[in-house]
């Protein structure tokens, strides 16, 4: 048994690489053979967002604050509340983040295939986000 006590693991700032606007994120659990899964917290500010990207073998976002958004390529810009959980299949294009004017916060729950999680990809437009 391990117990990860709260505050024992460092925030870190989302890189510009793979963020737009301010994002931290706090490390909840990483993989550890022979389990493929890890988990971050991780809180955008008002209209902070993720760049384009996809997961190997998909992806789990559980809302716990706030008010955010979420999109898959060739889909509609939804929004996301405290309570919601998305799937994102494995392969599928998609971004997600905060709201204009509010913050959203939320447990990412992704496997690793090969010891790779995510492949990042171009940063959402101004125009794609409000869209």
């Amino acid at each position: 048994m391990l117990i990860r006590r709260a505050g024992t693991q460092p925030s870190g700032k989302g890189p510009s690489e793979w963020f737009t606007g301010t994002v931290r994120i706090d490390p909840l659990f990483p993989v550890s053979a022979p389990a493929r899964a890890a988990g971050n917290t991780v809180t955008f500010e008002p209209g902070a967002r993720t760049a384009w990207h996809t997961h190997p073998l998909g992806q789990v976002l559980i809302v716990t604050a706030g008010l955010g958004r979420v999109q898959r390529e060739g889909g509609p810009v939804e929004e996301i509340r405290p309570g919601d959980v998305v799937w994102f299949e494995p392969g599928e294009k998609h971004w997600h983040g905060a709201g204009p004017t509010t913050a959203m916060t939320h447990i990412a729950i992704q496997e690793s295939l090969e010891g790779k999680a995510v492949d990042w990809l171009e940063h959402v437009t101004d125009a794609d986000y409000g869209a």
